[in-house]
């Protein structure tokens, strides 16, 4: 989550548009990054960015606008996906890599900027459950190589299982305010293996040849 955005200009990538959209991008991750979404606003994004200061007001117009921006762009991130041959051992790997993101205090503050604003916004509320998506769609590939095996049964649904490993994660971190350790990370792992392997996420008729 803790990504960089990466310039994708919309009229000239590469060029001047695509540099302040990366510059004002960087700005607004790095304010959530040190004083959270209460103390985000378009004239500190403007000072750190180093901008015209007409910039952000004219494309963006408020602080919702560059966090669902910023959103947009974390989802198009590619994230490392564990392929170690084995499901259980890529569900843990999985795991152990999300808590330790999450033990760092400025992907933490980032996390809880982006999730306040999507309760406080419908535009950042929908850009943030499209990161999650494009996240948990990303990790499926984990059950989708399980099934290719043998491991688990077609129709096992991967962005089930991702999301099954994820959710304690992050209950711990935004709901019960704890540390994010191991052990909760590997209690997660085990317990969305059981469930997949259980048939917890394959439907009851699985789809058959065409």
């Amino acid at each position: 989550m803790g990504v960089k955005p990466r310039a994708t200009g919309a009229v000239r990538p590469g060029g001047r548009t695509a540099r302040t959209r990366a510059a004002v991008l960087a700005a607004t991750q790095e304010e959530l990054e040190a004083a959270g979404y209460a103390g985000l606003t378009l004239e500190k994004v403007t000072e750190r960015s180093g901008v015209h200061l007409a910039t952000p007001y004219r494309r963006w117009r408020t602080v919702e606008g560059l966090v669902v921006d910023l959103l947009t762009e974390m989802g198009r991130n590619e994230i490392p996906i564990p392929d170690t041959g084995s499901l259980k051992d890529d569900l843990g790997a999985l795991a152990l890599e999300i808590a330790a993101l999450y033990r760092q205090p400025r992907a933490r503050a980032l996390v809880e900027g982006v999730v306040t604003a999507a309760l406080r916004s419908p535009e950042a509320s929908t850009a943030w459950a499209a990161v999650i998506a494009e996240r948990n769609r990303l990790a499926s590939r984990i059950v989708d190589r399980a099934v290719e095996r043998g491991e688990l049964p077609p129709g096992t649904d991967g962005a089930a299982v991702s999301g099954a490993v994820g959710a304690p994660i992050y209950y711990r971190l935004l709901v019960a305010r704890g540390p994010e350790d191991d052990e909760v990370a590997e209690r997660a792992a085990a317990a969305a293996y059981a469930a997949a392997l259980s048939g917890v996420f394959t439907p009851a008729d699985p789809p058959g040849p065409p």
